[in-house]
């Protein structure tokens, strides 16, 4: 009975002592992958002295996502919150207001980036939404895929470095490192896309698709045709907008289109028959807007995954 007794309080003081711990650690919740995984790469070694929380980690799109009680009891008390900022995110100011951490950092990343955030963009040959009431005096839509620049994801690393280096001031020295150390691979891969971009043979890309990826064609000059804005709910191209697509694949006689990732390429394979054009390729572009947990643990992070779209982009240009 006393060996029994004695192993019950053992356990209780361990119980104790790693709860205690646990509440010890500092707090920091984010919406998506990109954001998290850059703050993986700045804790670096003191990611243990951490509790890093990414909320959308089953698949789920951005443009779709409503936190649920767990979610908003994550955020209410943790001490670092980051949010993307852009319409999707409407959410966000209720729970903050609510929130019983006071002292909370946040960052809205949108408004980090300050004049570099662009609104949505209808171009020629795009299909647009529902029209909404010509009365409605609603403002400019910007463009919420801002992760989808290279040159942002610096500029956001830093930012969210400073504010780990609020949280956790001893360490500042380290996570400074960290920071520069990643910095200088965005820095690198950039480069890597401006001498693609700068030496390829076609400066058009043609997307069957929801289109996200305007601030990766801003950054490097690049010219695009696509089925829809980025933040589309439309997954049905008309007949319009599937001529328009095809005329425009055959009139600049591109070697490939191209798609979002996990997409079923109907749209695709539609805008290549009606083309009459045979050896196009389907290629696909990874938004890292719907990363899994699965996906995670098999080693999917910001930097490899902006290095495969990489190589899909000097395919589809070549």
């Amino acid at each position: 009975m006393k060996k029994i007794n004695k192993l019950l309080l053992a356990g209780l003081l361990f119980a104790l002592a790693t709860s205690s711990f646990a509440a010890s650690k500092k707090s920091i919740v984010c919406t998506t992958f990109p954001q998290y995984d850059w703050i993986a790469n700045i804790l670096g070694n003191k990611a243990g002295s951490f509790e890093l929380t990414l909320l959308l980690n089953n698949g789920t799109d951005l443009h779709s996502y409503q936190p649920s009680i767990k979610d908003i009891a994550k955020i209410s008390t943790c001490d670092l919150f980051i949010y993307v900022g852009g319409e999707s995110d409407e959410w966000v100011e209720n729970v903050l207001a609510s929130a019983k951490n006071k002292n909370m950092l946040v960052v809205n990343m949108m408004e980090a980036l300050g004049e570099n955030v662009y609104e949505e963009e209808l171009i020629e040959g795009m299909q647009g939404e529902e029209e909404e009431d010509e009365d409605g005096e609603e403002g400019p839509e910007y463009d919420e895929h801002i992760w989808l620049s290279l040159r942002n994801a610096a500029l956001l690393t830093q930012t969210l470095s400073q504010n780990i280096q609020k949280l956790d001031s001893k360490n500042a020295g380290e996570y400074k490192k960290n920071t520069d150390a990643y910095i200088s691979k965005l820095n690198a891969l950039d480069a890597q896309y401006s001498k693609a971009v700068a030496v390829a043979k076609y400066n058009t890309l043609l997307y069957a698709d929801r289109f996200p990826f305007r601030y990766l064609t801003e950054d490097y000059g690049i010219k695009y045709y696509a089925a829809f804005i980025g933040c589309s709910a439309e997954s049905e191209a008309s007949f319009e907008t599937i001529k328009f697509l095809s005329d425009k694949l055959k009139q600049l006689e591109l070697p490939a289109v191209l798609t979002l990732e996990k997409s079923d390429k109907k749209i695709a394979k539609t805008v290549i028959e009606a083309s009459g054009k045979k050896n196009v390729k389907i290629l696909e572009m990874d938004s890292i807007q719907s990363v899994t947990q699965k996906e995670i643990k098999a080693g999917k992070n910001y930097l490899n995954t902006m290095e495969k779209n990489l190589e899909t982009l000097k395919a589809a240009l070549n």
